[in-house]
């Protein structure tokens, strides 16, 4: 069995985006162990400096190594990673775990990204797409089409 640990910089704060992430961590039971890790963003001023929002992100960085296991295959989600369709996501997880870990963690940072030790230390740099979306709905996407891999694996109905 899998064990997916997502990493996260915030936490959720509407409800229906709760709701979400719930169902999908439901339905990722069937195939996994799924840990949810909410960081607290770091402090930074409305108006902060690159030296400021550097020094965000060094600290929000070693918080989310700090959450890593040495086993685990990590994908970092920044804006300039690799975009990958549902089958090809799929196919990566599957790698992890043919490989022998089957130990898959996702990180997702906060408003300013990740710092470059994160981005360093993954082994995939994955994008969703070339568009923004806010963090929160990230989370929402990410258990979706971690579902969707475990679905286009098994064989299972859900992707069309």
């Amino acid at each position: 069995m899998y064990n997916i640990n997502l990493i996260c910089v915030g936490k959720l704060k509407e409800d229906y985006l709760r709701a979400a992430c719930a169902e999908y961590s439901k339905r990722l039971s069937a195939f996994c162990k799924l840990k949810i890790t909410e960081l607290t963003p770091a402090r930074i001023p409305e108006n902060p400096s690159a030296a400021q929002i550097d020094a965000a992100l060094n600290d929000e960085g070693k918080r989310i190594l700090a959450c890593i296991a040495p086993n685990e295959r990590v994908y970092a989600m920044c804006i300039e990673g690799k975009i990958l369709s549902s089958e090809e996501l799929s196919a990566e997880m599957q790698k992890a775990g043919v490989s022998g870990s089957g130990n898959i963690a996702f990180i997702i940072g906060g408003s300013h990204g990740l710092s470059d030790e994160v981005k360093c230390r993954a082994n995939f740099k994955l994008s969703m797409s070339k568009m923004t979306f806010p963090h929160q709905l990230a989370r929402v996407m990410l258990l979706e089409q971690v579902y969707r891999g475990f679905m286009i694996s098994s064989g299972g109905k859900y992707h069309k």
